[in-house]
This record gives C-alpha cells, sequence and structure tokens, in this order.
C-alpha cells in the first residue's frame, strides 16, 4: 500500500533552515508529482510547494517562493523541501502526498499522505 514518511522538522530559529524528506513507498514513484502541504496552529491547510513527476516543473505558494526549494530523487524515491529564511509563520504541520498525476497541480489535491512532521520557528 502507498506510504509516505516525513522527517526532518524540528526547531528552528527565525532566520534559519531546515529540509524536510519524505519517502515514498508502494507506488511507482516517478510517474507521479508530489506536494508538500502545511497545516500552522488554528489555521487550514495550505498548499506550500509541488513538483511534477519528472522534477522539471515545481510551484510555490507566494508565501515562501524564494525561500523554499522543492526537490525529489526519483532513483530514492524522496521528495525533500529546503526551507531556508525561517520565519514564525512557518510553524505548521509540514505533510507530504502523492498528486494524482505524472503533471497535477498541487492545488489539485493529494490522493494520499503522510502523518506529517512539524515545524517549529521560534527565537
Amino acid at each position: 500500500q502507498v506510504q509516505l514518511v516525513e522527517s526532518g522538522g524540528g526547531l528552528a530559529q527565525p532566520g534559519g533552515s531546515l529540509r524536510l524528506s519524505c519517502t515514498a513507498s508502494g507506488f511507482t514513484f516517478s510517474k507521479y508529482a508530489m506536494a508538500w502541504v502545511r497545516q500552522g496552529p488554528g489555521k487550514g491547510l495550505e498548499w506550500v510547494s509541488g513538483i511534477y513527476s519528472d522534477g522539471r516543473g515545481t510551484r510555490y505558494a507566494d508565501s515562501v517562493k524564494g525561500r523554499f526549494t522543492i526537490a525529489r530523487d526519483n532513483a530514492k524515491n524522496m521528495v525533500y523541501l529546503e526551507m531556508n529564511n525561517l520565519r514564525p509563520e512557518d510553524t505548521a504541520l509540514y505533510t507530504c502526498g502523492k498528486l494524482p498525476a505524472a503533471y497535477s497541480d498541487p492545488q489539485d489535491g493529494m490522493d494520499y499522505w503522510g502523518e506529517g512532521t512539524v515545524v517549529t520557528v521560534s527565537a
């Protein structure tokens, strides 16, 4: 069955960096777009970033553009989210998910997702 396991969350200071990882299994990883979403305390779900199956196309929410970078390694069945210049408002549960097709838009919604990893940005 499809499994997605996130790691790399933790505490970071404002202006700091973290790298999230997501390990996928149970499906042909290289054939599907992937995405990251987040939910902050008391906030709704926000899509953060998406990447096409071949890694050649990426999208970012305006709130993270220029600070976050999504990448994937199809040989390792992994997707990453490099987060730089972190802000307190980036504090959230970050979840990676599988999108329905190779070139799905991240706003189309995930069909499978993991349990998430918590990122806290605080001095």
